[in-house]
């Protein structure tokens, strides 16, 4: 059975995000894993609403930014992928891992 490490990135920071995705993707290349991606989301702009106070009716107005997202997918290399899983990545980029288990076509389990 294959196992396929789906990563997905997110920041508020692209330039953060960008360098790293692309040393990413660099570092698997350089150890032969077979990766996809990095595959580009569209942006998402999140609203959050100031208030200068505790009470209500103290809104300021509200802060708005833009989060931008990557992913990336690694096939087999499962010794690579656990060494990605436990890296650090920069504070600005938050990672989500998903592991999925492919069975080979015409696969049977007894």
């Amino acid at each position: 059975m294959t196992f396929v490490t789906k990563l997905r990135f997110q920041s508020g920071d692209r330039a953060a995000l960008d360098d790293t995705v692309n040393s990413l993707r660099s570092m698997l290349e350089r150890k032969g894993a077979e990766c996809k991606g990095p595959h580009t989301e569209p942006a998402e702009r999140v609203r959050v609403p100031l208030y200068e106070g505790l009470s209500s009716g103290d809104e300021l107005g509200d802060w708005t930014f833009e989060v931008f997202a990557r992913r990336l997918e690694i096939h087999g290399n499962d010794h690579i992928a656990r060494e990605v899983g436990h890296m650090d990545f920069p504070d600005s980029v938050h990672v989500e891992i998903e592991l999925e288990q492919k069975k080979p076509l015409g696969y049977r389990q007894n």
